[in-house]
């Protein structure tokens, strides 16, 4: 970075608020439905086919796996009245809130006419979501040059993530039976709903936020970022532990809705308070919102962010592996989030790490290569996000396939037809899907942990 508009070591509580925001409208509400609510929503209400659902999301955030770093570097070449980076989060808001609401209304289409609707929606939806959240990434770069503010940012960031997703998936049921009707009635209108609070929240951010350092721009556009980028150990390190972490999420986002609907047989009461996927995954939001914000402290007591980052990954593991041996009973309905809760104490401590290292590589790669690629390598995070969720998510669909579920829609009445022809397969890869395959990429994240070469 060249020199500063301003002293970058003034941030105001104002600023750090207003970049939570930008991940609590991308992260807090679009990308945590996306995650938790789409699978099961795309098999059961939408009337998709297990097959298509698991193409679906491979296809569109396979798509944006190259998208991501393209976007990076342009956004990196972006030269505006704005600034950089903030242009595009003032001019992406509403196509993301719209886009976002339009995925979840149903159209009364026969299966060809959904399948279409389906996967031109969500591939516009990855592209806006890539030309938003990529350059929202980026600013972590140029808004200070402090390492410590940049923690202090990032941690900002994953509360507001996290307390937004845990206002998002708390009231999704309370919201459905205010809504009333079908479910695909239910579903439009939340989307409706929450697609303008992210569109809200996405401005907020563009205008309360400020870039104090100029990047070191490349004179022209060259392919030399792209391949410098490969020569970079701590981002081909990072990049990796990225997509695990993802892995780890995507697993359990995807399949918690399945987990509920047929391990636990519906939503769980307990003394008026019900407890369906989006509520019990809500446990684990508030969990990760509290230690997402302790982080900095944490990275400070153990003495570094690689070692940080370990010691949250263990957790994950240990928690992982004892939920697999909890009945599939609702009796056991707070065990099994008590474990959750734990499990989020670890994936709250790493998650603002992920972005704080990121910034790291940037300033390795500037320093290295005498030019920024911030955005592009900010892009990485992004691009780490979609292929593990897409991959994970796919993966769940693909599975419960082979177990024996299978779903679609009535040519004839235009009904979503569900059929499960092994129900005992089905809940035991659903169980394990939430909790052995996220401990087995939790192991490895911590190998490539040890690897990775930036000690800070």
């Amino acid at each position: 970075m060249n020199g500063s508009m301003e002293n970058s070591n003034r941030v105001h509580l104002r600023e750090k608020i207003g970049y939570a925001l930008g991940d609590a409208a991308a992260g807090g509400i679009t990308w945590k439905v996306m995650s938790i609510a789409f699978p099961l929503f795309f098999t059961n209400v939408f009337g998709l086919t297990i097959a298509d659902t698991a193409m679906l999301m491979l296809i569109a955030r396979m798509f944006d796996v190259v998208t991501d770093p393209l976007m990076g570097s342009l956004a990196d070449r972006t030269q505006s009245r704005w600034g950089t980076y903030r242009p595009w989060l003032l001019f992406g808001a509403v196509p993301l809130g719209l886009c976002f609401a339009l995925l979840l209304y149903t159209p009364e289409f026969g299966p060809v006419g959904k399948r279409i609707w389906a996967y031109t929606l969500y591939l516009l939806m990855m592209v806006i979501y890539t030309a938003v959240n990529v350059p929202y990434g980026s600013m972590l770069g140029v808004m200070t040059d402090n390492d410590d503010e940049k923690n202090q940012f990032s941690s900002f960031r994953m509360v507001g993530a996290y307390a937004m997703g845990f206002v998002t998936l708390l009231s999704f049921p309370y919201l459905q039976k205010l809504v009333g009707g079908t479910e695909q009635h239910q579903y439009a209108v939340l989307g409706a709903f929450f697609g303008i609070v992210a569109t809200v929240g996405t401005l907020a951010c563009g205008l309360l936020t400020k870039e104090r350092l100029k990047p070191v721009r490349a004179e022209k556009f060259s392919l030399k970022p792209f391949a410098d980028l490969f020569r970079n150990r701590p981002w081909v390190f990072l990049t990796l532990i990225g997509i695990c972490m993802n892995f780890f999420n995507g697993f359990r986002y995807a399949v918690a809705g399945y987990m509920f609907e047929y391990c636990l047989h519906g939503d769980v009461t307990v003394s008026g308070l019900i407890i369906n996927y989006t509520v019990f995954m809500t446990f684990g939001e508030l969990t990760c919102m509290v230690f997402g914000g302790v982080s900095p402290a944490f990275t400070r007591w153990v003495g570094s962010k690689r070692k940080a980052f370990m010691w949250a990954a263990v957790i994950c593991v240990v928690t992982s592996m004892l939920f697999f041996f909890v009945p599939m009973d609702a009796a056991y309905i707070w065990v099994l989030v008590a474990i959750v809760v734990v499990t989020s104490i670890g994936i709250g401590l790493y998650s603002p790490l992920l972005w704080s290292m990121y910034a790291d590589v940037a300033d390795y790669a500037t320093k290295k290569n005498g030019t920024s690629s911030t955005g592009l390598i900010f892009s990485s995070g992004t691009m780490s996000q979609k292929f593990g969720t897409a991959i994970s998510g796919s993966l769940v669909a693909l599975f419960l396939g082979f177990a024996g579920f299978s779903s679609g829609t009535d040519v004839a009445t235009g009904q979503t037809i569900v059929t499960i022809t092994d129900p005992e397969a089905v809940n035991n890869m659903i169980w394990s899907l939430f909790s052995l395959f996220p401990a087995v990429i939790a192991v490895v994240m911590i190998g490539l942990l040890y690897l990775y070469p930036i000690r800070k």
